[in-house]
């Protein structure tokens, strides 16, 4: 199912067909199985409308979830960018020759977190990991030279500086792991079936062979399709753009 998710084009396909098939079933499997009575047609609208309405509700909450995570993942790249930016003005107050070479690290690192955000491959995200990983203990180990060579509260401000660094990264990688739980995707997808069946067991005369009865699964599919672009970091077409970081290296003087 996570696959599916990461992958919100061919979910719409598979939700779409398994949406269709589920109307198709109620329509000419279930309807002629087990006939509508006319008088049971009232307790049955109610039964529909009760799982519509409870799979409207829990496609707007999922949505919000997926906008919220959104949102984190999006002030968590600023607030890196800012963390980056803050190191990069402080580190001035280190000796010339190590802070020259601090600078270097920190302009290097913004590349790193930059092609970050826009890399969906996935060697190439496990290399940019590595890389950033070997660089983050490179400019911790400058941040206690600094330390250790001068132990005052200018040199402290480095050190905190470069720890408000290293701990936004982690901040953001943790935003692009927490993602809508599977559960809640099983749940509106299964509920989502039964209303189909249930909008197809109750068509009439000519709704059953219309382009009518193919609406409910259509906006059904294309609603949990966005949800699922929003909720993945990596796939579909919505992403956060990492605007700051590229606005961050171009104050630098250096390109992204």
């Amino acid at each position: 199912m996570a696959a599916f998710v990461d992958h919100p084009a061919i979910l719409f396909v598979a939700l779409l067909a398994l949406f269709i098939g589920a109307v198709v079933f109620g329509a000419f499997v279930l309807r002629h199985a087990l006939p509508l009575p006319t008088d049971e047609r009232d307790d049955f609208n109610l039964v529909q409308t009760s799982t519509l309405t409870l799979l409207a509700l829990l496609i707007g909450f999922s949505l919000s979830m997926a906008v919220s995570r959104y949102d984190t993942r999006k002030n968590l790249e600023e607030n890196e960018a800012n963390a980056i930016g803050t190191e990069y003005a402080r580190a001035d107050l280190a000796d010339t020759p190590l802070s020259t070479e601090m600078k270097a690290a920190l302009v290097q690192y913004t590349r790193l977190r930059l092609a970050h955000f826009r890399t969906r491959e996935p060697h190439e995200i496990a290399s940019n990991e590595s890389k950033t990983a070997d660089l983050q203990a490179e400019l911790w180990k400058m941040a206690t030279k600094v330390a250790k060579a001068t132990p005052t509260p200018i040199a402290a401000t480095i050190v905190t500086g470069m720890n408000d660094v290293l701990n936004s990264q982690d901040y953001s990688e943790a935003a692009l792991i927490n993602r809508i739980p599977i559960g809640t995707w099983c749940l509106m997808i299964v509920i989502a079936l039964f209303g189909c069946v249930i909008q197809g067991y109750g068509a009439k005369g000519r709704l059953r062979r219309g382009l009518l009865i193919t609406i409910l699964p259509v906006t059904v599919a294309l609603s949990l399709t966005l949800i699922a672009d929003i909720d993945s970091p990596r796939g579909g077409i919505i992403h956060v753009q990492p605007q700051n970081l590229v606005r961050l290296l171009h104050s630098l003087g250096s390109e992204s």
